[in-house]
C-alpha cells in the first residue's frame, strides 16, 4: 500500500486518485485548515498524470474547477459569519495571523480583483476569500471574480502540464524538480510583495 504524503503532489495524486485532488483543491480554495496543501504543484501534476493516462483529464478539469469555486465561497461564507473575529483570533499551531494580514494587504492594494490575482500566490489564495467575507465585498462581484480566477488557475495550471506533459514525457520522471520549480515560481509575488512592504516601511521611517 502506497503511503500518503499529503504536502507532496505525486504521493497525494497515486494514493487518493481523483477525489484527494477535488479534496485538496476545494480546501485550500478557502478553508483556514488548506493553505499548507500544494495547489500549483498539484493541479500541475495531475496535468502530467492526464497527458500519461493516469487520470481522466475531462473528470481533473471539471473537477477541479467546480471545487475551486467551491473552496472560494465556502471561505467567503465564513468570512461573513466570523467577522472582525478574525483579525483578533489568538494564533495557535495551524492559524497565524499574519496569513489574514497578508491577505488583507493584497486587498487593499489590488482592491476586488484579488479574488483572481490571489489564486497564483500561495497562502493568500486561501486566506483572500475569507478576508473578502469578512469586509462585506459585494456578493455578485465576488462570484464574479471567483469564477474568473478558479477558471484561469484550475484550468490553466492543469492545461499547462498536461500540454508539457504530452510534449516533453520526461517531465514526469523528474516531478520532484519540476515541484520545486513550481514552488519557487509560486513564492516570487509573496517576496515582490514583502520587498515591496519593507522599502515602504522604510520611506516612512524618519531618517
Amino acid at each position: 500500500m502506497l503511503s500518503l504524503n499529503v504536502l507532496d503532489a505525486e504521493s497525494l495524486l497515486r494514493t487518493l486518485g481523483h477525489i484527494g485532488l477535488f479534496a485538496v483543491v476545494f480546501a485550500e480554495s478557502g478553508l483556514l485548515v488548506g493553505f499548507f496543501l500544494p495547489g500549483d504543484s498539484l493541479l500541475f501534476t495531475a496535468g502530467l498524470f492526464a497527458a500519461t493516462g493516469q487520470l481522466s483529464l475531462p473528470l481533473v478539469l471539471v473537477g477541479c474547477l467546480v471545487a475551486a469555486i467551491a473552496g472560494d465561497q465556502v471561505g467567503y461564507l465564513f468570512g461573513r459569519r466570523v467577522g472582525p473575529a478574525l483579525f483578533s483570533r489568538p494564533d495557535s499551531r495551524i492559524f497565524k495571523q499574519k496569513h489574514v494580514e497578508r491577505a488583507q494587504e493584497f486587498f487593499d492594494h489590488h482592491g476586488p480583483k484579488t479574488i483572481v490575482l490571489a489564486r497564483f500566490v500561495p497562502i493568500v489564495r486561501t486566506f483572500a476569500p475569507i478576508v473578502a467575507g469578512v469586509g462585506g465585498m459585494n456578493y455578485r462581484t465576488f462570484v464574479t471574480f471567483n469564477v474568473i480566477g478558479g477558471s484561469l488557475w484550475s484550468l490553466g495550471v492543469t492545461t499547462l502540464g498536461y500540454l508539457l506533459g504530452r510534449r516533453y514525457p520526461w517531465i514526469a520522471d523528474n516531478l520532484v524538480y519540476v515541484s520545486a520549480l513550481i514552488i519557487a515560481i509560486s513564492l516570487v509575488p509573496i517576496a515582490l510583495e514583502m520587498l515591496k512592504a519593507r522599502r515602504g516601511r522604510a520611506t516612512m521611517s524618519p531618517n
